[in-house]
């Protein structure tokens, strides 16, 4: 009930709450009139206030207190809903992780014990045999003093190529000295060691075909025997085949080579062969680049094999099938200069 004025207004109250004495305004005007009962009045009105401060005081905490106890419930359910979400996926998680494991670590054990293994080993002997040839090579470059340092350097890079046995080898290693007649025994000589300390560090042998021995055969026959001594030589692991005086072979005999130095399709594409072609002049200029030298070698053999002066080297050969030839045996043209010191008899 609000006092406003001369009346009395009153408001229904909520169930449970103590109800506010209601006077009319009539009474409360004869209470006026009574000045003993000033004093009732306004202990009524300060009883209307009390009454209603406390119920005040006491009804908004509470319904305040539980409207924020119900939010932070609300609040702290969502988080705990979510927590159990998130646990239970790490766990699905760390069980698909485990399972990879024990699946996966004895499979890499066993790869790891097994083709690893046989790596390191052809690692360790390829190791083992370049050692051996570059110590080999070494002591050469030492006794052949007079020679050009990029002979050696060239020579020892692409027969390594080989040596190499976890590389695979699409095409044998070709190597074609030339000299000067003054340079027939240092051609002959080097040539020799070169393709021994190949086979050497291989523990195997050199091939050795002379083309002085074939000079005057048939062609054909030439053809047949350097087949047959390639073949049976690299079948039974030989490693290394030299060729002296290639330009003695007869023509048409030479297209045997296109078996032994396709870049593609040769027989044996781990092996090596050293050809040596020795010059009609008799010196030949240190001054010369290594361009200028195979130059001077293609037109050798070019007028050697195609000549018309010499019916029997023309015999089977002509300038396609040569060119064919060359390229195939020119893929490394070395110089070989004169050697002092070599002995009489022998190289060494």
């Amino acid at each position: 009930c609000l006092l406003t004025g001369g009346s009395v207004t009153c408001f229904e109250e909520t169930p449970g709450r103590e109800k506010a004495k209601c006077y009319d305004s009539n009474e409360i005007e004869k209470l006026r009139r009574h000045p003993s009962l000033d004093a009732a009045l306004k202990e009524i009105q300060a009883d209307f206030l009390e009454k209603n401060q406390e119920h005040l005081s006491t009804s908004t905490p509470q319904s305040r207190s539980k409207s924020r106890y119900q939010s932070g419930a609300g609040k702290k359910s969502q988080p705990v809903a979510k927590n159990d979400s998130e646990s239970q996926s790490w766990l699905h998680k760390a069980q698909t992780v485990l399972l990879v494991l024990l699946i996966s670590v004895p499979l890499l054990f066993v790869l790891w014990s097994g083709i690893p293994s046989l790596q390191y080993g052809t690692s360790n002997r390829d190791a083992e045999v370049l050692q051996t040839f570059r110590a080999r090579m070494k002591e050469l470059k030492n006794t052949y003093q007079s020679q050009d340092p990029n002979l050696w350097r060239r020579a020892r890079v692409f027969l390594e190529k080989r040596l190499n046995t976890s590389h695979l080898h699409l095409e044998p290693a070709i190597l074609l000295f030339t000299a000067g007649r003054e340079a027939e025994k240092a051609l002959r000589c080097l040539s020799n060691e070169i393709a021994n300390a190949f086979a050497f560090s291989q523990n195997a042998t050199t091939i050795h075909i002379d083309g002085v021995d074939k000079a005057v055969l048939d062609s054909d026959i030439v053809k047949l025997e350097v087949d047959n001594e390639l073949s049976s030589g690299f079948s039974k692991g030989k490693k290394v085949a030299v060729v002296h005086r290639f330009e003695l072979l007869p023509a048409g005999s030479t297209i045997i080579f296109y078996k032994y130095c396709d870049h593609e399709n040769a027989a044996f594409k781990d092996v090596a062969l050293l050809l040596t072609v020795l010059l009609d002049e008799q010196s030949l200029r240190k001054s010369l680049t290594f361009q200028e030298v195979e130059e001077k070698v293609r037109d050798f053999l070019w007028a050697k094999f195609t000549s018309s002066d010499v019916p029997s080297s023309y015999a089977g050969m002509d300038t396609d099938k040569l060119s064919g030839l060359w390229s195939r045996i020119s893929h490394l043209v070395l110089p070989v200069w004169p050697e002092k010191g070599l002995p009489l008899e022998g190289c060494t």
